[in-house]
């Protein structure tokens, strides 16, 4: 009877563990959904800002002030 429990202990701990790790998967994967998408979101800005931008200013930076 002993080992039939901790059997089935066994099973249940396993299952726990499968669940807890596709749940961390699936949370990761949002990130990286998340992520690219304000990365998207960053460029498209950037674009925005060079389009309205006369050619060449803001491509030197003067460190000396």
């Amino acid at each position: 009877m002993s080992d039939a429990v901790s059997l089935a202990t066994n099973i249940l701990t396993m299952q726990a563990a499968s669940t807890q790790q596709a749940l961390s998967i699936e949370m990761l994967r949002q990130n990286a959904q998340a992520e690219q998408g304000l990365l998207a979101m960053l460029q498209q800005n950037v674009e925005q800002t060079q389009a309205t931008l006369p050619a060449g200013q803001g491509m030197l930076v003067d460190r000396t002030a």
